[in-house]
């Protein structure tokens, strides 16, 4: 499994907004904080918002901080406010997947279960120790 550009983006967006417990920071300064393009820095952020990530107010003295503290958001909350749910493979959910192998496959049953071993993983690792 490897997260896609915006997933770690995402990541380091959110590390940086940790690292500035209760200031409300702009799209552009967190662009300029980590490098993240500033269109890319806002289409994240109101995804982080929408997940009820990062808390956004608009107008003066406005912008976006944690909506909770750092080691309450994991690693797995951030992915999936951008990527969606964890699943390793198409079929993880169940449902029908496109693969050839769909109505024989012996291992789809099973798939749901690494994809919840993968997400607990993921949840395991906070915010807090990201921005360490």
């Amino acid at each position: 499994m490897r997260l896609t550009h915006l997933a770690d983006y995402a990541v380091v967006m959110m590390t940086a907004a940790a690292r500035a417990p209760g200031e409300r920071l702009s799209a552009a300064a967190i662009a300029e904080r980590t490098g993240v393009p500033l269109p890319t820095a806002q289409k994240l952020m109101q995804a982080l918002a929408r997940a009820d990530l990062l808390d956004g107010q608009r107008g003066a003295g406005g912008g976006y901080r944690l909506s909770r503290p750092a080691p309450d958001i994991s690693l797995a909350d951030i992915i999936e406010a951008v990527e969606g749910p964890i699943a390793m493979t198409q079929c993880a959910d169940g449902g029908p997947s496109g693969c050839a192998l769909d109505t024989t496959c012996r291992v789809k049953p099973h798939m749901g279960i690494v994809g919840q071993k993968v997400r607990g993983a993921l949840q395991d690792v906070t915010l807090e120790e990201l921005s360490l």
